[in-house]
C-alpha cells in the first residue's frame, strides 16, 4: 500500500481584524479577562455577503493546489470540514468543487461535520483512500465562518470571544519517498456529554433527544409532526440557535485526551513523545495547549500555537497553524509532525506524518 503525503498546503484569513476591546464594546468583557481565559488577543471575521465558509476554504485550496504542483482539474475527490456550512444543505464540498470551476470532472465531494476534530477526522479518510490507491489527489479542506453565527449579547460572551474566521488545506498524494508520510491516524468519539458543547437548534429533535430527556426544552414548534427541524421567531427571540458551552467540563476533558491520543499514536509507531519535531495542536485554548505542552515536555520551539492571533477556528485551526509553521521554516523535509484535536462531540483524534 502506498503511504499518503502532504504535497501542497495552504491557508485563507480574512482581513477584518477583531480585537478583544473591539467585542467589549459590544458585550461586557474586557482584554485582560479574554486573554486570561484563553489566550487570545485577536482574531478574523470574514466579509459578510461577500465571503462564505466555502469561497474562503477555495482560497486555501487554490494556494494548497498550485503549491504542489497540480492544477484544479487534476483533483479526483473532495473532503470538507466544517460546522458553518454556507447552508444547511447542501454540504461545502459540491459548493467549493464549483467555486473551483472543476464541475466538469465530477469528482466525488464529502462533507464531514466534526466540529474541531474536523481535519483529523477528514486526513485519515484520506489516508485509506490513498493508500488504498483508489485516489491520486485529494483536496482536504477545513474552513470556518463563525461570526455569522455568533451571540454577541452578554449571555453568549463566554463563547462568542473565543472563535474566529478562517479556512487551510492540503493536497494529499502517494508518497514517493519511503521516509515521507502518515505513518498512522488515530480516531476517538464519546457521546455521552454530547450536549455540554453543542448548537442545539436547528435540529428535528422535538424539544429534546431521545437518548437525553434532561435537555428538554421549549423551541415553540408547530403543533404538527412536521415542525422542528427549522429555526422559529421562538427560537430566535429565546437565544436558543447560538453555540453553548460547559468550558470548565470542557477543558477537563480536552487535556486528559489530548496526551492520551498522542501517546496512543507514538506507541503505535515505537517512537517517543522526545521525537516529536513540531506538534500541531487544534487552536482550542491557550491554556489548554500550554498544558498539554507542559504534560508531553515539549520545548517551546516543538509546539506551534497561533490561536492568540486568530482564536478558535475549529476545522481549520490545524491546516492553519500547520501553514504557518511550514511558512516559517519551523517544519523541515523528514521531520515528524504530530497532530491532534479534541471537540464537540466529543471527537479527539491524531496524526503522526513525516513531512
Amino acid at each position: 500500500m502506498f503511504k499518503t503525503k502532504i504535497a501542497g498546503i495552504g491557508s485563507y484569513l480574512p482581513d477584518n481584524i477583531i480585537t478583544n476591546d473591539d467585542l467589549a464594546q459590544r458585550m461586557d468583557t474586557n482584554d485582560a479577562w479574554i486573554q486570561e481565559r484563553t489566550g487570545i488577543q485577536s482574531r478574523r471575521y470574514a466579509t459578510n455577503f461577500k465571503e462564505t465558509t466555502t469561497t474562503m476554504g477555495a482560497k486555501a485550496a487554490s494556494v494548497a493546489i498550485e503549491r504542489a504542483g497540480i492544477i484544479p482539474e487534476d483533483i479526483d475527490f473532495i473532503i470538507f470540514a466544517t460546522l458553518s456550512p454556507d447552508y444547511y444543505f447542501p454540504g461545502c464540498g459540491v459548493l467549493v468543487q464549483r467555486e473551483l470551476g472543476i464541475t466538469k470532472t465530477e469528482c466525488g465531494a464529502l462533507d464531514i461535520r466534526n466540529q474541531c476534530s474536523g481535519f483529523i477526522y477528514g486526513l485519515s479518510v484520506a489516508d485509506q483512500f490513498i493508500k488504498t490507491g483508489m485516489y491520486k489527489n485529494i483536496l482536504l479542506i477545513g474552513s470556518e465562518m463563525h461570526s455569522m453565527g455568533l451571540d454577541y449579547s452578554n449571555d453568549g460572551r463566554n463563547v462568542t470571544v473565543i472563535f474566529g474566521d478562517g479556512a487551510g488545506a492540503v493536497i494529499l498524494q502517494p508518497a514517493v519517498n519511503e521516509k515521507q508520510g502518515i505513518l498512522s491516524t488515530h480516531l476517538h468519539a464519546n457521546g455521552t456529554y454530547a450536549e455540554k458543547l453543542a448548537t442545539l437548534s436547528p435540529g428535528c429533535h422535538g424539544g429534546y433527544h431521545a437518548s437525553r430527556v434532561e435537555t428538554e426544552i421549549d423551541y415553540g414548534f408547530p403543533d404538527t409532526p412536521y415542525g422542528g427541524i427549522f429555526v422559529t421567531e421562538h427560537m430566535v427571540k429565546n437565544n436558543q440557535v447560538a453555540a453553548t458551552m460547559d468550558g470548565q467540563f470542557v477543558f477537563k476533558m480536552a487535556v486528559q485526551k489530548f496526551p492520551e491520543v498522542i501517546g496512543e499514536a507514538l506507541k503505535k509507531n515505537g517512537l517517543d513523545k522526545s521525537d516529536i519535531d513540531m506538534l500541531i495542536p487544534h487552536q482550542a485554548n491557550l491554556r489548554i495547549s500550554q498544558f498539554v505542552q507542559k504534560q508531553m515536555g515539549l520545548t517551546d520551539d516543538k509546539i506551534w500555537n497561533n490561536i492568540q492571533k486568530y482564536g478558535n477556528t475549529t476545522a481549520a485551526s490545524i491546516p492553519i497553524a500547520l501553514c504557518e509553521a511550514w511558512e516559517n521554516g519551523k517544519i523541515k523535509e523528514g521531520d515528524l509532525v504530530c497532530l491532534a484535536a479534541f471537540g464537540s462531540g466529543f471527537t479527539w483524534g491524531a496524526a503522526l506524518l513525516h513531512w
